[in-house]
């Protein structure tokens, strides 16, 4: 591609460094075209026609970007505002539909900035976990859940008060209080227990009861004379009360008294006042404690549940597992027993990588504070048009999660020192982590719905690609059918979980509840059932349910609803195909690859001048012939002095027959590792051969003619054209691949 050969469009090689000292002022630029505009009377356009972009890329509907009531103000305000914009500039900050190559760009920038928000997010919340999480819970349930007495009644076995009382007395102190090491040698660090050796048993446990009041309910007028008293299901208007002697275990005390809170437990929903009885710090006293409360029958046919209530802290870990064991005692009689384990990390810095954390927290701050300007901006340009698109819905809900996370953060740092510091002062106290853990889960789940929704919102950025938005189109143009089908399926799904429910809740655990037959139902269409346990219940009904169930829901219905979403694929998928290809990431780097090849034979053919300078030239060439020669050739004056003075050793204006030497080898060198750059360039991106060209002569009309060998009278689209030719420097066309 040299300066002087060829004719038509001629481009200079001093013209070329103007044009590329300019490149970064925002100077004429075609991606197409590698050299200064034509001075023909054909219009060259980008490779790619801007009208062949989609215009609504999110799928909503684009209000323009300035009404005349919002127009950027000029001077002053008009410079601040281009600084705020240039800072934050978005796909929806900047009218881009009209420049489909800078909307992909600042799609890709975009993508690459939240890319690196969402890898900080994933750092933060894996950070808060641990794979430690779950065997530390498994070791505590073990431990207090699954230990048996002489009598074999564990936790899990518990169906009557005396059952509680023994598992009380035996594995619930035993867990509680370790005393000895496993040789029986004597345990003791103090007025704490060890649990494990290594879990610290923080203050001292709570049990806690709820009872409500005789003749709460009515006994029929038939039975009166033989029942003399009557309790109810647990509500809050029958909870008991009032006092029955002195002592905590006697007194009620109200949720605010005690700062509990209500428990959602098997069967109802129960509030966080009661009776309660804290036992000690050594198992001795605990011991008497219980036969107290026993031999005063401190349960009786009023109660409904029972809590107990205690914390511990593993060190070694920096983990607390706050643990509430359940025994509820409905009015039917036996017990229930349930169990909540809530291992969290309360204590937050403690080891390098917690520090670590805390530079992700700040980085995390920072990327709120940029998103939250963002929308701003945003807002304030399109105002209620912006709500409109389920993708800037999302926006908001990500960052108002991650606010209210970063609020519960500060809140939970200053709550768990301020309740260690009054456990510190007295040991002796119960220690009350339920509030904390409780509000810890929540978080923990808050931050993992925040992480799902921060990955669902990568689809907002590869949404130029037509074959990315196949899911969305989809899912939009099915949607009034689905709607339809979903009436109709409900109407039957819900039949049916209602027949179950009389036929099989009394006996069926998995239809006992309205609720549950729901979520058995649809287990059943995952191929999860129990068909015995139905069979059993009913013998006659049980099968007909069954096998009708599974015709009309699983293979007529279930049917239908893939039958509507595979019709409506084929058709998104049809339409797809049709429509023509907008500008891709792939196209744009097909035009990186163009340029960054054409500069390279630009590099080879100006060293190729050099050296036919230096053939011209004498044993001693002066710098005079040297540029006159290179002068000639469309060279710039300051590339001519550079190359001359690096091989002008003694600056006498004169390369002896040394530095000529010196020269060519150099120049060779550049020349061959060139070639072979240019070779890895062509065949990392597929060409064939890169260092062949074919010159063709083209036409411009609406069907671009292209001439070859291979193909004298070939015909191509001028889209196709555009797809696969670059102009030369020589103003011919060169192929690429």
């Amino acid at each position: 591609m040299s300066s002087t050969r060829g004719s038509g469009l001629k481009l200079p090689i001093q013209e070329v460094h103007e044009m590329e000292s300019l490149s970064n002022k925002k100077a004429w630029d075609n991606e197409a075209y590698e050299g200064s505009p034509p001075s023909s009377p054909f219009k060259v356009q980008t490779i790619y026609n801007p009208s062949s972009f989609p215009t609504n890329p999110y799928g909503c509907e684009e209000p323009p970007l300035y009404t005349d009531k919002c127009k950027p103000s000029s001077g002053c305000c008009k410079t601040f505002f281009k600084g705020i914009l240039s800072l934050w500039g978005t796909k929806l900050t900047d009218n881009l539909s009209n420049n489909p190559e800078l909307y992909i760009r600042r799609t890709l920038r975009e993508l690459l900035v939240y890319i690196v928000f969402l890898v900080d997010i994933c750092l933060l919340t894996y950070g808060m976990t641990s794979s430690n999480t779950y065997y530390y819970t498994k070791v505590m349930s073990n431990l207090f859940l699954s230990t048996a007495v002489d009598t074999g009644v564990t936790f899990q076995t518990i169906h009557s008060m005396a059952d509680f009382w023994s598992y009380a007395q035996g594995p619930l102190l035993n867990g509680l209080y370790w005393t000895k090491w496993y040789n029986s040698d004597s345990f003791s660090h103090g007025p704490h227990s060890f649990i494990y050796y290594e879990n610290m048993l923080l203050g001292v446990p709570r049990i806690r009861q709820i009872k409500v009041m005789n003749n709460s309910c009515v006994v029929h007028k038939d039975f009166r004379k033989d029942i003399i008293g009557c309790y109810d299901i647990y509500t809050a208007d029958n909870e008991n009360k009032s006092p029955i002697k002195n002592g905590t275990a006697w007194t009620y005390y109200s949720e605010r008294e005690l700062g509990g809170s209500s428990h959602w437990g098997k069967i109802t929903v129960y509030s966080g006042g009661g009776y309660y009885q804290d036992l000690k710090t050594n198992m001795d006293e605990s011991v008497v404690i219980l036969q107290d409360l026993k031999d005063s029958l401190w349960l009786d046919r009023g109660t409904r549940a029972v809590f107990i209530d205690f914390s511990v802290y593993n060190a070694n870990i920096n983990l607390f597992c706050v643990i509430r064991l359940v025994i509820e005692f409905p009015a039917t009689g036996g017990a229930i027993p349930s169990s909540q384990f809530r291992t969290v990390k309360l204590i937050r810095y403690v080891n390098s990588w917690d520090y670590f954390i805390i530079g992700c927290e700040i980085i995390f701050c920072v990327f709120i504070l940029y998103y939250i300007v963002e929308e701003i901006l945003e807002l304030r340009i399109h105002k209620l048009q912006y709500i409109k698109c389920i993708w800037n819905c999302l926006d908001l809900v990500v960052i108002l999660l991650s606010l209210l996370s970063i609020g519960f953060h500060v809140f939970r740092t200053i709550k768990v020192n301020r309740l260690m510091g009054a456990l510190l002062t007295d040991p002796e106290a119960y220690a009350d982590f339920e509030f904390l853990a409780f509000w810890q889960t929540q978080y923990n789940n808050m931050n993992a719905v925040n992480l799902f929704f921060a990955w669902i919102k990568i689809f907002k950025y590869i949404s130029f690609n037509k074959t990315m938005t196949q899911l969305s189109s989809t899912l939009a143009r099915c949607a009034k059918d689905i709607l339809g089908f979903a009436i109709m399926f409900f109407i039957v799904f819900f039949a049916y979980a209602q027949l179950g429910y009389l036929l099989f809740g009394t006996q069926v655990a998995n239809f006992s509840t309205f609720l549950k037959c729901i979520f058995t139902q649809f287990r059943i269409i995952l191929g999860d059932f129990n068909f015995d346990e139905i069979d059993n219940a009913n013998r006659i009904l049980g099968p007909i349910y069954f096998v009708t169930y599974v015709f009309f829901v699983f293979f007529v219905l279930l049917n239908m609803f893939l039958a509507i979403i595979n019709d409506t694929y084929s058709e998104v998928k049809a339409d797809l195909s049709t429509q023509k290809d907008g500008l891709q990431i792939t196209d744009i780097i097909k035009q990186g690859y163009n340029k960054a090849l054409t500069k390279m034979k630009l590099k080879k053919e100006r060293i190729s001048d050099v050296q036919k300078t230096l053939q011209n030239g004498s044993k001693e060439l002066g710098f005079e012939d040297f540029r006159s020669n290179l002068k000639d050739m469309g060279h710039s004056d300051q590339e001519i002095n550079d190359t001359f003075s690096r091989f002008d050793c003694d600056d006498n204006k004169i390369l002896d027959e040394q530095e000529q030497m010196r020269m060519r080898n150099e120049l060779e060198e550049k020349k061959i590792a060139l070639n072979a750059e240019i070779e890895n360039l062509g065949r990392n991106f597929g060409c064939p051969d890169s260092s062949k060209t074919f010159n063709h002569s083209v036409d411009f009309d609406d069907n671009v003619k292209i001439n070859s060998n291979n193909k004298p009278n070939s015909s191509v689209t001028n889209e196709e054209f555009k797809m696969y030719v670059s102009w030369d420097g020589d103003g011919k066309v060169m192929a690429r691949c």
